[in-house]
C-alpha cells in the first residue's frame, strides 16, 4: 500500500514526528522513505542559531551555512531511522519552494504517500501565505498525511 513514502522536513519537532510516522508505516508495508528537505535561510537560521556569535535577527546565513544546516537536519532524522531500526532511507535536498519541490519529487519517484508535520517553523507566515503542508495536501497526486 505505502511502498514509496516521502517525508517533508524543516527541522521542527513536528517534522521529526512526521518522520517517525513515515518510518513506522514503511516498516509495516516494507516500504522505503525518502527524506526531503528544501533548505532556506530561515530554516538554517533556526538550525545554526545556537552557534556562538550567530545573530539570526541581524544577519542571514551564507549558502554554505544553509547547505550545512540542511545536511544536519537530514542526518538528525537519519539517526531517528537508525534508532527505530529502519534502514531503507534515501535523502533529497533540492533548492526552491518547499511544497513545489516535495510534490515534484513525489511525482518523480511515484510516491504513494507524503507525510509532513502540520505546523513547522513557518509561524505567522503560514497564516498569510498558506503553509507548505496545506499546499501539499491540496495538490498531491498521492495520499498525504499531516501529523499533529
Amino acid at each position: 500500500m505505502f511502498k514509496e513514502i516521502i517525508v517533508g522536513l524543516d527541522g521542527s519537532e513536528q517534522s521529526k514526528k512526521a518522520a517517525r510516522v513515515g518510518f513506522d508505516l514503511a516498516q509495516h508495508y516494507s516500504g522505503t522513505v525518502t527524506l526531503v528537505h528544501v533548505p532556506h535561510a530561515e530554516t538554517a537560521a533556526f538550525v545554526v542559531g545556537a552557534v556562538a556569535g550567530y545573530h539570526a535577527a541581524i544577519s542571514k546565513p551564507s549558502f554554505e551555512e544553509i547547505e550545512e544546516a540542511g545536511k544536519k537536519i537530514l542526518e538528525e532524522v537519519r539517526q531517528i531511522a537508525t534508532d527505530m531500526q529502519f534502514s531503507s532511507v534515501k535523502t533529497h535536498m533540492p533548492h526552491g519552494d518547499g511544497a513545489t519541490e516535495i510534490l515534484k519529487h513525489a511525482d518523480e519517484i511515484g510516491a504513494d504517500l507524503i507525510v509532513t508535520g502540520r505546523r513547522g517553523l513557518s509561524g505567522i507566515s503560514s497564516l498569510v501565505l498558506g503553509s507548505t503542508t496545506q499546499r501539499i495536501n491540496h495538490m498531491a497526486k498521492c495520499a498525504s498525511l499531516s501529523v499533529i
